[in-house]
């Protein structure tokens, strides 16, 4: 694994992560980054959008493949990360930081993992 995980964050086994703030921020892991290559484009939510925990949410197109975006919680979007949508290349370059992709005012959170499940998943 190229980077450390986040030990403040929660995982999912799809490769994204969300934090416990109000709203919660939502992006995808390391793993998944270095997995899809070079990010090319985003589809993401718009703001105002309901989200449900475990539905597809979005693409990410890489010069690789496109694959789909879930959901780990359940709310409505209140922002969309327009600096990563204009130059996805951030989502490769900072993934848990710069290359955040979403935030939503959770209603309800599915099921999630810690670093350390998700690192396990994940060797």
């Amino acid at each position: 694994m190229t980077a450390e995980l986040p030990t403040t964050l929660q995982y999912t086994a799809e490769h994204e992560w969300v934090d416990d703030a109000s709203p919660a921020t939502i992006g995808i892991t390391s793993v998944a980054a270095d997995a899809l290559g070079d990010i090319v484009f985003l589809e993401l939510p718009t703001v105002g959008a309901t989200v449900e925990q475990g539905a597809v949410i979005g693409e990410i197109e890489s010069t690789k493949s496109v694959s789909e975006l879930f959901s780990p919680v359940s709310g409505t979007v209140t922002e969309v990360n327009q600096a990563a949508v204009d130059d996805p290349s951030v989502v490769n370059s900072d993934p848990f930081g710069a290359g955040w992709l979403l935030k939503v005012d959770v209603t309800s959170t599915g099921p999630v993992m810690t670093a350390e499940e998700y690192r396990a998943l994940n060797p």
